[in-house]
């Protein structure tokens, strides 16, 4: 688990790099659709307004099943989701900026003001329960990830490297053994490579045997070799993109029919 100054301090940052990317566009751009379905720029914000507002203790809108049962609602997390996201649409993109900037600084002064004992205590999260501290850093990689969300649908490029960055990188890859053995059917005895070129530079491998673990290096020649940018392989891995649409950006050595079924699968959000 991140240290608590390092996490809060990339928290921090996070929500001021989100409020850089959005201060100035119009009223248009904010309703432009984004890489998740049924929601444009304004919707992935007001998520993160929901999110945050959630963690302060604030009460929860009423869910409009019209709304929560859209076909992109997979479950309650998803719904509640939803609830938030349809009580801020009324606002403007302006109107939702102020709320965010207003609601990131109340959780910057509340995650200061969190004891030792509150950091550690068990709390409830998208990967179980787990230390508040731990689910932090969830959040972290849940914020950067939107931050490439808006990016996206605007057309425009961030930095996908840095102290944030690799936080949220380590939400990434724990579970890619998942992906190859129940997504991938890699075969017991496959030895895997997946090479990031970067900006953020990686070289994750796996060895199945029953399930596949990952290794610092691998023991024998690669039965597979995947080689593609950090910031494909988040979305890849955030479910945002198919390896289909990026084959250009891909390479795959060694058992290309395996290596394929390896980056069609790779998704773990949902």
């Amino acid at each position: 688990m991140t240290d608590r100054d390092t996490l809060t301090a990339a928290l921090s940052q996070e929500w001021d790099a989100l409020t850089r990317l959005v201060a100035d566009i119009d009223e248009k751009q904010w309703r432009t659709p984004s890489p998740l379905p049924g929601w444009t720029v304004f919707d992935v914000l007001a998520h993160l307004v929901g999110i945050e507002s959630i963690l302060l203790g604030e009460p929860n809108p009423t869910a409009d099943p019209a709304i929560t049962g859209a076909p992109h609602v997979h479950n309650e997390i998803g719904a509640l989701n939803e609830a938030w996201i349809e009580s801020l649409r009324p606002l403007s993109g302006a109107e939702l900026l102020a709320k965010f900037t207003e609601i990131t600084d109340r959780r910057r002064k509340a995650l200061a003001e969190f004891t030792a004992e509150q950091w550690e205590n068990p709390s409830m999260s998208p990967v179980g329960v787990v230390p508040y501290g731990r689910f932090m850093q969830v959040r972290l990689f849940d914020c950067w990830m939107h931050e490439l969300d808006i990016a996206d649908a605007l057309g425009v490029t961030v930095p996908e490297d840095g102290p944030r960055a690799e936080i949220a990188f380590d939400e990434l890859t724990p579970t890619l053994g998942r992906a190859v053995v129940k997504g991938a059917h890699a075969p017991d005895g496959s030895r895997i490579s997946v090479v990031l070129t970067g900006p953020i530079t990686r070289q994750l491998h796996l060895v199945v045997d029953g399930r596949a673990n990952q290794v610092e290096e691998l023991d024998g020649p690669a039965t597979v070799r995947i080689e593609m940018p950090s910031g494909l392989f988040a979305r890849l891995r955030a479910g945002r993109t198919t390896a289909a649409a990026h084959s250009d950006e891909i390479i795959i050595t060694g058992d290309t029919e395996l290596g394929r079924r390896v980056v069609d699968t790779l998704r773990f959000t949902i």
